[in-house]
């Protein structure tokens, strides 16, 4: 229920109380990425996008309970790996390639790396994750990377303080 009032307070022109009317209300993005968990993250859009049932970052009701639900803590570990995949594959091709991990890295790092830089980050997470050695990383990759990654777990769904970023 806290869920669905959190929902319902970011629109409430929208979304009425007696949901059982209007199932089918969507919060718009601009009101998603607005939320406190959201509104310093670099990657709001595409989070919202991920889990936003058309992919435009407008939100149903339980596009919102299973954003959150991945989000929290009480998570399983193969399902953060996932959605976090899916926010990292910008190009929605199932994989991620070089061009998926120059926008992460970019948005990582604010933009404070110059392209060299960013580059050779992407070469080295490609190098070292790439198992077949086809220049892209697969989701199974990406979760054996994840795997080696203990931090990821402890990930939570706001930055952890102003200098660090977390998507999951």
């Amino acid at each position: 229920m806290r869920l669905f009032y959190r929902y319902q307070d970011l629109a409430p022109q929208l979304v009425p109380l007696d949901y059982t009317t209007c199932p089918e209300v969507k919060v718009p993005y601009e009101l998603i990425g607005s939320m406190p968990e959201l509104k310093d993250n670099p990657f709001r859009q595409r989070i919202a996008q991920v889990f936003s049932q058309d992919g435009d970052g407008h939100m149903t009701l339980e596009n919102f309970l299973d954003m959150f639900s991945v989000m929290s803590e009480m998570a399983p570990r193969d399902l953060k790996a996932y959605y976090a995949f899916k926010i990292y594959d910008f190009n929605n091709d199932d994989y991620i390639c070089a061009w998926d991990l120059e926008q992460t890295v970019t948005r990582l790092t604010r933009g404070e790396l110059s392209a060299e830089e960013v580059a050779l980050v992407c070469e080295k997470v490609l190098d070292e994750a790439d198992s077949d050695h086809d220049g892209r990383l697969s989701l199974e990759d990406f979760q054996n990377m994840i795997l080696r990654a203990p931090d990821f777990l402890r990930c939570r769904f706001r930055p952890r303080d102003e200098n660090s970023c977390c998507i999951i």
